[in-house]
């Protein structure tokens, strides 16, 4: 393993790259919560549904592979119960409970909604940062239908670990996010460009034992 700078010097790009914020509407119709073992995305999600003003919070997440064994209930449970205590009201909020991936997150979300009669135009993700890349790219993939955007995070890898979050585990994830970047695009989301040396600093960390979700036995070239 390399030395604790040269690691964090490619953790801060990929940080940075995956994380890269951009500018949402005014106004949408639904914020849709990824869950995750981040349980502040619950309040990025509250933020999104005032200032976007939008009309339905789906809260979605069952168990993922960082959760399965980690909450004692859902993630799309746990996220609905905070975002009602922050003030979301009850009867706009609609809570997914069975979704174990990002692809899920979009699949189940769009069903609850067609059963209610609901169909969005514009849509809002709120996400962790280091997941804002994936998140739209499954989005446009799974229900093209909605104008999605990201809920921005203005936050630096550094900020982000001190909020509680572990560095190996963070970096474990985000390895893994970054590897499915190129290895489902097409597939399950959305084409989306990695850059050289991102890919680079993605193999090092990968190298370094960061690799627990890494997607084994296919090429990981281009």
């Amino acid at each position: 393993m390399r030395e604790l700078e040269d690691r964090l010097r490619d953790a801060r790009a990929l940080f940075a790259f995956l994380s890269e914020p951009e500018a949402p509407p005014s106004r949408a119709e639904l914020v849709l919560a990824m869950g995750s073992q981040d349980l502040n995305v619950a309040g990025t999600a509250v933020r999104a549904f005032h200032e976007t003003r939008a009309d339905w919070l789906v809260c979605s997440g069952g168990f993922g592979k960082d959760t399965s064994g980690l909450f004692p209930q859902p993630e799309g449970v746990l996220y609905a119960r905070h975002c009602r205590n922050a003030g979301v009201p009850a009867e706009r909020l609609i809570v997914e409970g069975r979704a174990s991936n990002s692809g899920e997150n979009f699949q189940f979300s769009k069903r609850l909604l067609d059963e209610r009669g609901i169909r969005p135009g514009t849509g809002v993700i709120a996400c962790k940062p280091y997941m804002a890349k994936r998140a739209r790219a499954a989005g446009e993939k799974q229900w093209p239908e909605v104008r999605w955007s990201v809920f921005p995070h203005f936050i630096t890898f550094e900020e982000y670990l001190a909020q509680g979050n572990d560095m190996t585990e963070v970096l474990h994830l985000m390895v893994g996010d970054l590897q499915r970047l190129r290895v489902y695009s097409g597939r399950f989301q959305a084409p989306v460009e990695v850059p050289d040396s991102i890919w680079l600093a993605y193999e090092r960390l990968a190298a370094d034992g960061y690799d627990r979700f890494v997607i084994r036995g296919i090429s990981l070239d281009n």
